[in-house]
């Protein structure tokens, strides 16, 4: 091999390694702007982690093609893990996801008000009155329709101002729904 040969073959590989040990480093700068949920039942972050056996079994029973899968952006623990962005699509609380997870990282909850408003955590939402079209004087009310717990997880005041309840599951559907660009309302998510 030429030494020039072997100097550009060195100067490849000693940039691919730098890049691949980079990728932990900006993900961790990058995850705390990326804003995602996991599936509903899911165990606590570290929990669910270290269980999912990555087996997208819980994506392909999906009905609403909501569950989504990590590649390096979230940093190497949570490569091949499942994900949800409410924005794109929210979840529609069928809990197919716990019934067929192998694994438990995602445990089964039954499809009952009291055990989806009980078991189901997955983030809460929170209104921007600033930029809520109910909240500056216009009549909305499209996240309170979408919701699938409406006057247990939001409710609306006068001229259908939303109100985000304590027992909001975070399932998305009301973030999703908002008209507003960017979005009034949107889901934090719960990693406890």
């Amino acid at each position: 091999m030429k030494k020039s040969n072997r100097r550009n073959f060195l100067k490849k590989v000693t940039a691919s390694v730098a890049t691949l040990a980079a990728l932990p480093v900006l993900s961790a700068k990058n995850q705390a702007s990326f804003r995602f949920l996991r599936p509903p039942g899911s165990l606590s972050e570290e929990e669910f982690a270290s269980t999912c056996i990555n087996c997208g079994q819980c994506s392909e029973i999906c009905p609403n093609r909501c569950i989504k899968y990590f590649g390096f952006e979230n940093g190497l623990a949570s490569i091949d893990t499942p994900y949800i962005i409410p924005r794109e699509k929210s979840c529609i609380l069928c809990m197919k996801c716990g019934d067929i997870c192998p694994s438990g990282a995602i445990q089964p909850v039954k499809r009952t008000f009291e055990a989806i408003t009980t078991q189901v955590k997955m983030g809460k939402a929170v209104v921007d009155k600033q930029l809520c079209l109910s909240w500056q004087g216009k009549t909305c009310g499209v996240c309170y329709r979408a919701c699938p717990l409406p006057d247990v997880a939001i409710r609306v005041g006068r001229l259908e101002q939303p109100h985000v309840l304590a027992q909001c599951v975070g399932c998305g559907l009301c973030e999703r729904s908002c008209i507003q660009l960017p979005q009034a309302i949107k889901i934090i998510p719960d990693y406890g």
